[in-house]
């Protein structure tokens, strides 16, 4: 098992966010897809995973609705809202802004 990686906070969100912009899906589909799509750098257990989604539900930018799993199970399924969809693009710009200007620092030669 890889080690597991401290997030920044509000990261979660965004990755939760922008995994939701993809297509509607359960909690734990959310979180299997983070972990694929960043090559099992990124694992989100669900002591972090299920309170974000209700905080996310809270805030209006993601909806819920019970529906059946794959193996037929019934599941909470999330999906993103308009107001999510907004959010999720300022999100995005607020950590390209902060990705540039940690990239600007980290490429400064040491004296």
């Amino acid at each position: 098992m890889p080690p597991s990686t401290d997030l920044l906070q509000g990261t979660l969100d965004v990755l939760i966010l922008k995994t939701l912009a993809l297509e509607p899906m359960h909690g734990w589909g959310v979180a299997q897809r983070i972990q694929q799509i960043s090559k099992d750098v990124l694992q989100i257990g669900q002591g972090s995973l299920y309170p974000a989604l209700h905080r996310l539900e809270y805030k209006g930018w993601i909806e819920s609705d019970w529906g059946a799993s794959d193996n037929n199970r019934r599941a909470k399924y999330y999906s993103l809202t308009r107001k999510g969809r907004k959010q999720l693009e300022a999100e995005l710009a607020t950590w390209e802004r902060l990705s540039t200007a940690i990239a600007l620092v980290l490429e400064t030669p040491a004296s």
